[in-house]
């Protein structure tokens, strides 16, 4: 008997397509198609974050301007004769004189800078070297003359604001052609400006100013600030940070630990979702039918502002709290359970700090949406000129005030370029605020994090 050896048949290329070796058309149609979503991905990804960065970069260059100053230091003589021409140093009398008796010392004192440092422009006149300083001048020294009577008599010297249009100069807004063109600045001016710097009379630098003065009218934008703003919005924060927070985990307690599954708790959970999607212009108009014309509450005050915004960021906190209790595992219960804890004490004990990084997270975040908010503040009349600025706590909750995303608003509607400037630099105040909030609630998260 004889050994038989069968030949192995000879592979097909039909065989071969169906080999886990061998890529067949389908493999890489499958492939490519995949690789064309990972494409379409990436591609995404970079649209996104080319238009932040562009986004960012226009701010940042039409805004940066806005945290510098030009000044022009002068040596101003509190002169008796127009401050307090009684002779008694009554603070009452000296408080009659107005901004227009200020004027004339302050334009006496910048005459005798130019004087003093031998500058000669051809073409400049006395109007032009008096409108160098800023209209919000007078004000300020009377301000600093109310405050400090004594003074009355002296030589004192300032740091004032230079006109808008000569702060414009140093920072690429105004040129000699555009001056030619322009109502409020000559070219004289600007030459005068140069020769002041030089100097030493004028100078730019770092503007403290932008971040503590309240709003200034349209003929000084030099004089505009954000003080007003940035306390108006910490108010109504501090208002939707006591109410949101204690309501919104409240509610979300029960729905998630206590409530019975029927149908009244699925309509309240339907309608949670439905005001979290609601446009915030809706918040605006019920707080001005409920807290303005029903409950006769003032407008543009902190509290008006503070309890709609509180309305606009519950069902955020609410949905956000009740995923954090929801990612807390049933065994945490049960073992709290099993070994005789009551439900009070498995919630409040175990399962609430468990849950505390997403509460806290989800309560950041609708803090940050609700500072950034400027549709329902302006039905409520927050978008109203405010310069004096709210009193403490409790009263100041009533006072008028603005927000920086109103004020934000308010600048952008005005005509002189120096507004759009201050709105941009607002924006990049407003900014900083709430990259500081969503770092906040990264840390938080992190810093309060437990493994199971």
């Amino acid at each position: 008997m004889t050994d038989a050896t069968t030949a192995t048949p000879a592979r097909t290329p039909a065989d071969n397509s169906r080999s886990l070796l061998v890529r067949g058309d389908r493999t890489r149609r499958r492939h490519a198609a995949e690789a064309r979503f990972r494409m379409l991905g990436l591609a995404a990804v970079a649209f996104g974050i080319l238009a932040l960065v562009g986004l960012l970069s226009s701010i940042l260059v039409n805004g940066a301007s806005s945290f510098r100053q030009t000044y022009i230091a002068l040596d101003v003589y509190l002169d008796p004769a127009k401050l307090d021409k009684s002779g008694t140093g009554d603070l009452e009398q000296i408080k009659k004189v107005s901004t227009f008796g200020y004027a004339p010392l302050i334009n006496a004192a910048i005459e005798k800078a130019v004087e003093d440092n031998g500058i000669a422009v051809e073409g400049a006149v006395k109007k032009d070297i008096t409108g160098l300083i800023s209209k919000e001048a007078p004000a300020e020294i009377r301000r600093y003359v109310i405050a400090n009577p004594s003074k009355i008599g002296d030589t004192v010297p300032f740091n004032l604001l230079a006109n808008g249009r000569i702060d414009g100069y140093y920072k690429g807004r105004v040129t000699m052609e555009t001056a030619q063109l322009d109502r409020n600045v000559s070219p004289a001016q600007l030459m005068l400006s140069d020769e002041l710097k030089e100097a030493g009379v004028l100078s730019t630098r770092f503007n403290f100013r932008f971040f503590t003065a309240p709003d200034a009218s349209d003929t000084r934008p030099e004089a505009a600030g954000l003080g007003v703003a940035i306390l108006g919005s910490a108010y109504m924060m501090l208002v939707v940070l006591g109410l949101s927070l204690p309501i919104g985990v409240a509610a979300s307690i029960y729905l998630e630990e206590f409530a019975p599954q029927n149908r009244l708790t699925d309509i309240i959970e339907v309608n949670i979702a439905n005001l979290a999607a609601v446009p915030s212009i809706v918040f605006g108009i019920l707080g001005l039918a409920v807290f303005i014309n029903y409950a006769g509450l003032p407008q543009s005050a902190p509290v008006v502002g503070g309890l709609v915004l509180t309305l606009m960021t519950l069902p955020t906190i609410i949905i956000a709290t009740r995923a954090a209790l929801k990612a807390v595992p049933p065994s945490i219960r049960e073992a709290a359970l099993g070994v005789g804890a009551s439900k009070m004490q498995t919630i409040f004990h175990h399962v609430l700090p468990l849950a505390a990084p997403g509460i806290l997270t989800g309560a950041i975040i609708g803090l940050a949406q609700a500072l950034g908010e400027t549709a329902p503040l302006l039905l409520i009349g927050m978008v109203a000129f405010v310069r004096e600025y709210p009193g403490a706590p409790p009263e100041g909750f009533f006072d008028p005030a603005s927000a920086l995303p109103v004020q934000v608003y308010n600048w952008t509607t005005r005509g002189d370029p120096a507004f759009v400037e201050r709105a941009s630099g607002a924006i990049i105040v407003l900014l900083v605020f709430l990259a500081i909030m969503n770092i906040t609630a990264i840390i938080l998260r992190r810093r309060f994090e437990r493994r199971w």
